[in-house]
C-alpha cells in the first residue's frame, strides 16, 4: 500500500494531478450528455466517439474543419471568464464548413494546461457544450491534457475539430462565380477569433489598459469588447441555402477579406470590396487610429465588422435581402466581382454610400 501511494504522489509531484482530472471529467459530464444528438453512440470517457450518419443522402460528403483560439485565451485567462472561449472555438469551426455548404455532425475538443483546474476545464467545456447545442452538432468527445513543462503559469490552450455533411449537388466551390457577381457581407459580432495578437498590443502596451479598463468609445470594458462571442452563421444562412443559389461564401478569419476571398475565387476573377458601405463598429476604429494602421493592413488583419461573405448572382440580391429579413438579420451590398489578376482590391466610399439592401 505505501509503495502505491509513493507512486501516485511521485507522478502529482512531477506536476500532474489526477484526481484533479477525474473531478474535470465529472464536472464536463453533465455538459457533454446536454449537446447529445440522435446519431451519438458513446457516453464521455469512450477511447473513441462513435457517430452514425444522418440516412436519406444520396452522395454524401463529409467536410471537416479543425481550428484554435488563439491568443484569445490570454484575455479570457486575464479576465477569469472562460465559457466564451468554448463558443467561440465551436462557432469559428461550423462557420468554416458552413461556407462549402455543409451542416455540422459533430465536434471534437483539445484542451492543454499547465495545471488541470476542474473548474476552468468545466466552463470551457460548458461553453463548447452550448455551442454545440445552438449549431445543432454533438460533442462526440475531446481530449483534457495537464503537460508542466511544455506549458507554464496559468496557460492553456484550446483547439477543436468539426465533421460534418454536404449533399455533392450542393457543394459550394466557387467556381461558378463569373465578373457581374455581387459580394454580400453579413455583420460580425466583434473580433471573433483573430487579430488579437496586434490588438492586445495596442490596447494592453500601447494604451495601458486591462480587462478593466472602460473605455466610453466602446461603452464597455476592454475584456467584454475583446471577449464578445464569435457568432455562428450557420442559423443565418443554412435555411438561405435552400431557398437560393448562392455561388461562393468566404468566412473572415485570419488574413481578413485579402486572404480569405481569394480562397473561393475561380482564375480571372477578382472581388473589389468597397469599404465604407458597411458600418463599422467603434472596436475597429480605436485599433486603427491607435495603432496608426493603413486601410489595408487593417482589411487583412481583422474581419473590420463584415464576418461572412456571399457571392451571390446579381438577380439574387433582392430576394436574398428579403429571406433575410424575416429572419431580422441585416446585409450589406459591399462589393463585386470583375475581371482581373488582383484577387482582392479595395475601394474607398464615404459614409453617405452606405449600401444596406432593403
Amino acid at each position: 500500500m505505501k509503495k502505491k501511494t509513493k507512486s501516485r504522489n511521485a507522478y502529482a509531484a512531477a506536476g500532474v494531478n489526477i484526481d484533479a482530472g477525474n473531478e474535470a471529467v465529472r464536472r464536463m459530464r453533465q455538459h457533454v450528455r446536454s449537446a447529445r444528438t440522435r446519431g451519438m453512440l458513446t457516453d464521455i470517457g469512450s477511447f473513441g466517439g462513435l457517430f452514425q450518419m444522418p440516412g436519406g443522402l444520396k452522395q454524401p460528403l463529409l467536410v471537416a474543419s479543425m481550428d484554435g483560439v488563439g491568443t484569445k485565451l490570454m484575455v479570457a485567462a486575464s479576465a477569469r471568464r472562460f465559457d466564451t472561449v468554448g463558443q467561440d472555438l465551436v462557432n469559428h469551426c461550423v462557420n468554416d464548413i458552413l461556407v462549402q455548404g455543409a451542416e455540422p455532425l459533430f465536434f471534437l475538443d483539445y484542451l492543454a494546461t499547465a495545471r488541470l483546474k476542474p473548474r476552468v476545464a468545466e466552463q470551457v467545456v460548458k461553453g463548447l457544450a452550448q455551442a454545440c447545442r445552438e449549431n445543432g452538432c454533438a460533442l462526440l468527445g475531446g481530449e483534457t491534457a495537464e503537460m508542466p513543462g511544455l506549458y507554464h503559469g496559468e496557460d492553456f490552450d484550446l483547439a477543436g475539430t468539426v465533421v460534418g455533411v454536404v449533399e455533392k449537388r450542393r457543394l459550394i466551390d466557387g467556381r461558378h462565380i463569373k465578373p457581374g457577381d455581387r459580394i454580400l457581407g453579413l455583420p460580425s459580432s466583434g473580433l471573433h477569433t483573430n487579430g488579437y495578437s496586434l490588438a492586445r498590443k495596442i490596447l494592453f502596451q500601447k494604451m495601458k489598459c486591462t480587462v478593466k479598463t472602460y473605455l466610453p468609445e466602446l461603452r464597455a470594458t476592454v475584456g467584454d469588447a475583446l471577449l464578445a462571442v464569435h457568432r455562428s452563421y450557420l442559423p443565418t444562412v443554412l435555411p438561405l441555402m435552400k431557398r437560393v443559389a448562392i455561388k461562393g461564401l468566404a468566412h473572415i478569419t485570419g488574413g481578413g477579406f485579402m486572404e480569405n476571398i481569394p480562397r473561393i475565387l475561380p482564375e480571372g476573377c477578382q472581388a473589389i470590396i468597397r469599404a465604407g458601405t458597411w458600418p463599422v463598429p467603434h472596436i475597429f476604429n480605436l485599433l486603427v487610429r491607435q495603432g496608426r494602421l493603413d486601410q489595408e493592413a487593417a482589411h487583412r488583419t481583422f474581419n473590420m465588422g463584415i464576418g461572412l461573405v456571399m457571392v451571390v448572382a446579381d438577380a439574387e440580391v433582392k430576394k436574398i435581402a428579403r429571406a433575410l429579413a424575416k429572419q431580422g438579420e441585416t446585409v450589406y451590398d459591399i462589393g463585386e466581382i470583375q475581371k482581373g489578376r488582383k484577387k482582392v482590391r479595395l475601394e474607398w466610399w464615404s459614409p453617405k454610400q452606405k449600401q444596406k439592401i432593403s
